[in-house]
């Protein structure tokens, strides 16, 4: 991976260049982004560009050994951690750790590194469950900074999601994370930066990837994954700068129709004052066939809402809604109250932290129609 090969975001590759360049190297950078918009790729490149053997042109030159090891995810330096959890790809007597799905997470970065979360967990196999970066996760990246960089130049210790790393977990790192050994580098990348460990966050350097524009994301869709340009265009409009979601939608047009079809629901009879009519969406949410899709459907509702909040405060520019759901969106805008939006974001984000920790769906769910019906 290169920086050419990633759209956007030119003052972090300079700023990634230069630390390179000047040989000031932070031993632990934190990437945060809104999903699938490009976190991973820009760690890979700036991985790949430190350890080029011909870098030109303020890029590494995508052709030394060092560079083509990097761009198949096979350089003996490169590690990489991930949520994960047991499931039918690896045997039940393992205690799972990212290594164990290394060979599925080679297949998923290489065909699309703007994947999303659930993504990973349907490449891994696990998707009825939520990942986790565990303490065993911990003990196998310890026993990696035993030994002494492979290849004599810089090793990297790739870490996706470190919000998803318990405090045992997290306590087992805080001191390599701080103090690691010579020409080893952590590099986090993290959708809820908020959420990640303080002690962890503090020890980082942070780099915002904004979201790209809509004709960055149609010109890599059409370019690197053969869409259309105009489905590219389409996707493009509704995707909020995110090449993953995107993509996503394009696979999984069905299951964006389902989430729409009841956040309508939901939205509507509680303005409807329903509460018989969003209690049984709230049943349907709940009957979602895995943990991951109930959480899926409160992230799916929380962009609905920062829809709902842009176009109420006459930025429709930037709501990047479609043109069929726009009317719906600018009709609730016109009825909710001014604090609905703030409101109901914030708990369709406690829903989708209990559905992680494993409480009880219908509770969960119930608790949140109350809630919205209080707030419209």
């Amino acid at each position: 991976m290169r920086f050419a090969d990633i759209p956007g975001n030119d003052d972090v590759k300079r700023a990634l260049r230069g630390m390179a360049d000047s040989g000031r190297v932070a031993h632990a950078m934190l990437f945060y982004e809104n999903e699938g918009c490009g976190g991973l790729p820009m760690a890979l490149a700036y991985f790949q560009y430190l350890n080029c053997q011909n870098r030109r042109d303020g890029d590494s030159c995508g052709e030394c050994p060092s560079c083509r090891k990097i761009s198949r995810l096979i350089h003996p330096d490169l590690h990489f951690v991930f949520p994960v959890n047991s499931g039918s790809k690896v045997s039940a007597s393992d205690k799972p750790v990212s290594e164990s799905y290394l060979t599925y997470w080679r297949e998923l970065v290489l065909a699309n590194p703007y994947f999303l979360e659930n993504e990973l967990y349907a490449a891994l196999g696990i998707e009825g469950k939520s990942g986790n970066i565990a303490v065993a996760e911990a003990k196998s990246i310890l026993d990696k900074l035993t030994l002494s960089p492979v290849e004599g130049g810089s090793r990297a210790i790739v870490i996706w999601l470190p919000e998803k790393m318990n405090a045992e977990a997290a306590n087992r790192l805080l001191k390599v994370v701080e103090e690691p050994p010579e020409n080893t580098l952590f590099l986090l990348i993290t959708h809820s930066p908020e959420k990640v460990l303080q002690t962890i966050f503090s020890r980082c350097q942070s780099f915002r990837i904004s979201p790209l524009s809509k004709d960055q994301v149609a010109a890599t869709l059409h370019s690197a994954f053969s869409v259309s340009e105009e489905q590219a265009r389409s996707l493009a409009s509704v995707s909020g700068g995110s090449i993953g979601a995107a993509l996503e939608m394009l696979g999984e047009r069905a299951e964006y129709s389902e989430y729409m079809e009841m956040f309508k629901d939901l939205i509507q009879s509680s303005l409807s004052r329903n509460l018989l009519g969003a209690l049984e969406v709230g049943e349907r949410i709940s009957a979602l066939s895995s943990r991951e899709k109930q959480r899926a459907f409160c992230i799916f509702a929380e962009d609905c809402i920062r829809k709902i909040y842009m176009i109420r405060c006459g930025m429709d520019a930037i709501a990047y809604a479609s043109a069929e759901d726009r009317l719906f969106f600018a009709d609730v805008a016109s009825r909710v109250r001014d604090s609905f939006c703030s409101k109901v974001s914030g708990y369709f984000d406690s829903a989708a932290g209990l559905i992680d920790r494993n409480v009880n769906a219908k509770i969960v769910f119930c608790d949140l129609v109350d809630r919205i019906y209080i707030s419209v």
